[in-house]
């Protein structure tokens, strides 16, 4: 760890879903002198997103589902069109997000490319999103989709045109991060 921090007290303010956490440290400043602060961070584990593409056909498949946070943010349906992501558990980023595309979208990969991984919202939660890309076609296509019935997961798979995807972004239409991150990826590294 660190010199430049010193932990004084950890306290657990929530366990429900996730863990919610109050974190009271020093830290050590650049004139030298120790500050207390307290932070509350959000553990909810590490995930994976992925993007899938056919080049051929120039399409993206995407994902539409209810996120409550959005909606007591604003978001009027409380819908989100997404990249397919889920959270690893005890799986490495590339089992996860295999297992997760064909939960989700009902295609089967076996090629998944890494792109990189980053921390989407490193002022309060915790976990670092492990970015991928996979080529697919329509003979992947093992079943529906739609996401584990035991999870309360009621997904809505998208295939759409990659240039209507991007025009999305601009309308707001998409607004989860994840997805524009990967969605510009795609555009930049000329995947479609």
């Amino acid at each position: 760890m660190s010199d430049n921090i010193r932990y004084l007290q950890t306290t657990v303010l929530s366990d429900n879903w996730y863990t919610l956490r109050k974190v009271t440290y020093e830290f050590l400043g650049r004139d030298g002198k120790w500050q207390a602060q307290s932070r509350e961070a959000y553990d909810r584990g590490n995930g994976a997103t992925i993007l899938l593409y056919n080049k051929a056909a120039q399409t993206v498949i995407l994902t539409r589902q209810f996120r409550m946070p959005t909606y007591l943010n604003g978001n009027t349906d409380g819908y989100l069109i997404e990249t397919c992501a889920g959270l690893l558990d005890k799986d490495n980023p590339e089992d996860c997000i295999r297992k997760e595309t064909e939960e989700e979208t009902g295609y089967k990969i076996t090629a998944v490319q890494k792109a990189f991984e980053a921390y989407m919202s490193p002022g309060s939660v915790t976990e670092i999103l492990y970015f991928f890309t996979a080529a697919y076609t329509k003979d992947m296509k093992v079943s529906d989709g739609g996401g584990l019935e035991e999870e309360t997961e009621h997904i809505e798979v998208l295939e759409l045109p990659f240039t209507k995807a991007l025009e999305m972004v601009k309308t707001g239409e998409i607004k989860d991060a994840k997805t524009i991150v990967l969605l510009q990826y795609a555009q930049i590294n000329r995947l479609l």
